[in-house]
């Protein structure tokens, strides 16, 4: 089964850094364009096993044939294809580290030996993953995760309710408020569980399907974060596939994403015009982010370039030379993306990927903290 490219597993895997400097990073491309067959994705898949072993002869990474053997093992006995586009294989195994995931979307081929993983095909694929679906009615109370370009149900807390017709000795004005009440109760147990799972989630983009009213019912019993959470509300058949529901969600999903990138691009041309907590252009920017100081970094999609490293502290440059904390000698780090991404998400920054032109230069530039 394909993986959801989180950003917890994403800032997981950005902050490790190998001491020993031999952490391998294998991107396979699953694309059936472009490899159809178990044949075609053997032979791709060996091709960069050859590849992983000619860059471990000129590092001198010798633990790495323990890695080569680890993934050769799980490629023949543990991977599943099972509609996955693309395949990130990350070993390290002089320090116990193996993670293998199946992509929902083709990364491309590459191989990266290093202190550190390359993570920026993965930063790609964020997408809508990890956003929420909730499905709400008077009975129902279905929540669905977007995992790898699908809804996967989480929670159900539907409940089934009594009909609205008279029963036994009841009057009907009785009976009616007995039924309001436990939809009402209804609707409060579904409100506790979605404030769990947004909490638990790291607060999410929410779409909910609900009636309207129902959704005058629910927003009442609904907590501040999951309010804050919730970018969009529409409405569905009742017995809606989730294939429907993402469909439906999907277009407040990505208004959504449009919406946070345009926010983050104004507040950084309003802090640039006032000279405030603003960096722009790669020199500058590669500093701030090895300082920490980067809130938000904004990447032009398509850019990157050359830069330089501390293989002691990871210390990223624009330029050659000694580190300036360390006096080690900076390495080249050809991938100046990846490198500012790592130590923006180290830091606990964020990053957002803007369209070409919207910064000057087509140059990286960030938000700061201070």
């Amino acid at each position: 089964m394909t993986t959801t490219v989180t950003d917890f597993a994403l800032r997981e895997l950005a902050t490790f850094r190998s001491p020993s400097g031999c952490a391998l990073s294998i991107y396979l491309d699953l694309d059936p364009s472009s490899t159809p067959t178990i044949t075609a994705a053997e032979k791709r898949f060996n091709a960069l096993l050859t590849t992983a072993e000619k860059k471990a002869r000129g590092n001198g990474c010798r633990a790495l044939r323990d890695d080569l053997g680890r993934i050769k093992a799980w490629w023949r006995d543990e991977f599943v294809r099972d509609g996955a586009r693309g395949v990130a294989v990350f070993s390290s195994s002089a320090d116990g580290l193996f993670r293998a995931l199946p992509l929902p979307e083709s990364a491309g081929d590459a191989v990266h030996l290093g202190p550190r993983l390359l993570v920026t095909p993965l930063a790609s694929q964020l997408g809508d993953d990890g956003s929420l679906v909730a499905f709400v009615s008077r009975e129902r109370g279905t929540l669905y995760r977007v995992e790898a370009g699908r809804l996967v149900e989480v929670l159900d807390a539907s409940e089934e309710q009594p009909g609205r017709h008279d029963q036994g000795g009841w009057s009907q004005a009785n009976y009616q408020r007995h039924i309001e009440h436990l939809v009402l109760q209804h609707l409060k147990t579904v409100g506790v569980e979605l404030d769990r799972t947004v909490r638990r989630s790291g607060s999410p983009p929410i779409v909910v399907v609900a009636s309207e009213e129902t959704r005058a019912e629910l927003e009442r019993e609904l907590s501040h974060e999951v309010r804050s959470a919730i970018v969009g509300w529409t409405t569905a058949e009742a017995h809606a596939s989730p294939s429907e529901l993402l469909r439906l969600a999907r277009v407040f999903f990505v208004e959504e994403r449009a919406r946070a990138e345009n926010d983050v691009l104004e507040r950084w041309r309003e802090a640039a015009g006032r000279g405030e907590r603003s960096a722009a252009g790669w020199k500058q920017v590669l500093d701030e982010v090895s300082d920490g100081r980067v809130e938000v970094l904004l990447l032009p999609t398509g850019t990157n370039r050359q830069v330089w490293e501390c293989p002691e502290c990871g210390r990223v440059s624009a330029d050659g030379g000694k580190c300036p904390l360390d006096g080690t000698k900076l390495q080249n780090a050809q991938d100046g993306v990846d490198a500012s991404i790592h130590q923006v998400l180290a830091h606990g920054g964020s990053f957002v990927w803007l369209d070409p032109g919207a910064l000057p230069d087509d140059a990286p530039a960030a938000l700061l903290r201070y």
